[in-house]
């Protein structure tokens, strides 16, 4: 897995960034409530709510004398009983065909801590009979495209296991791939973890175009539903996506900023703009055909005024004075200052293609 030793402009910071975004969406307890209950299959979690998932990885997670970035450790509650269940969340974007160990591993880990635990509040506990170990779901979120191919079960990793099998720990892992899930099927899931999947499959910017078609009543739902705190958490999980996939920092900046302020179909709309070879494809091949080479120029123009305007916004959503502005983009104030007036005219909801016609309209330079 590569290795970015990076803090985005997001305020993201590990690692691995696809560990990252990992470790937010499984560390969250509803969008961990909502990966349970809409990707395991398990009747037992079909009723399951964000009040029943405690994320006890901190707790866990130096245990493994080992860097774990990604993985999660959740301890769920069961009805009204004071049964626990803890999902042990692996985090995969590739084969790993030791996995069975790994997980072994952890298993020994979680119960010896348990124990430990048990004795401390009574003397001698797991030596009764009555003593039972709690269950341990191991669960392997898998984001690979190819098919997940290493063994499920851990006796199949040991020698002599036909003849050795009933010696032999045998326990199998849940895989749960994304890529097994299409884009319909997604949408159909209607929750925020499905918006965070969707944007995780894209496996380059070239592909964002294809969330152009997604149903308004999908985007509908996020922008009425979805709390601002999840909202926020949303916006750092793709960030780190984005990150993956080379989006620069002002173009992860603009979607994540639709985001926290619930304009989701806005966020896809830009989504086109990252193409940005076909956009440079395009434009040549109608500079050929056409020989419009001044309306080429005519539009570089247009775009650089466009990235103009957009850093203005984001200085003023700062509270950045108008000469602060100027003195922080190199422009002259005359330059500045028509924008400036023009975005603080439309209130909070600044719109930069807006702002650009109206410009034009007034034939300011």
């Amino acid at each position: 897995m590569e290795t970015n030793n990076t803090t985005t402009s997001n305020g993201v910071q590990n690692s691995h960034t696809k560990d990252n975004a990992a470790k937010i969406v499984f560390g969250d307890s509803v969008l961990c409530a909502q990966f349970l209950k809409g990707y395991t299959d398990i009747p037992l979690f079909k009723e399951i709510k964000p009040e029943d998932i405690e994320n006890v990885s901190s707790h866990f997670l130096p245990l493994f004398q080992e860097s774990r970035d990604s993985d999660t450790v959740n301890k769920i509650r069961i009805g009204d009983s004071e049964i626990y269940l803890i999902a042990l969340i692996e985090h995969q974007s590739e084969n790993d065909f030791d996995m069975s160990f790994q997980i072994l591993r952890y298993i020994v880990f979680i119960w010896t801590d348990y124990a430990t635990q048990q004795e401390k509040l009574h003397k001698g506990i797991t030596k009764s009979k009555s003593f039972l170990y709690p269950p341990i779901l191991p669960i392997v979120y898998y984001e690979g495209s190819n098919t997940w191919s290493a063994s499920l079960n851990f006796k199949n990793r040991v020698f002599l296991s036909d003849v050795f099998g009933d010696y032999i720990p045998s326990f199998n892992y849940l895989v749960i791939p994304l890529n097994q899930y299409s884009k319909q099927d997604l949408i159909e899931k209607n929750d925020e973890l499905s918006l965070i999947f969707l944007i995780n499959q894209l496996q380059s910017s070239s592909e964002f175009h294809d969330l152009k078609d997604i149903p308004k009543e999908y985007t509908e739902h996020l922008t009425e539903d979805t709390p601002d705190y999840l909202l926020k958490i949303i916006g750092k999980v793709i960030a780190v996506l984005l990150h993956k996939l080379n989006v620069p920092d002002e173009e992860v900046y603009e979607v994540t900023d639709q985001i926290t302020r619930r304009k989701f179909s806005m966020m896809f709309d830009n989504f086109q703009a990252y193409d940005v070879q076909e956009t440079r494809r395009i434009s040549r091949e109608e500079g050929r055909l056409e020989g419009r080479i001044e309306g080429e120029r005519a539009g570089r123009i247009e775009g650089e005024r466009l990235h103009l305007i957009k850093q203005v916004i984001k200085r003023i959503e700062l509270q950045y004075s108008v000469n602060q502005i100027a003195e922080s983009l190199l422009e002259p104030l005359d330059i500045i200052q028509p924008i400036y007036d023009i975005a603080l005219q439309q209130g909070s909801d600044y719109d930069a293609n807006l702002i650009l016609d109206e410009l034009n309209s007034k034939n300011i330079q």
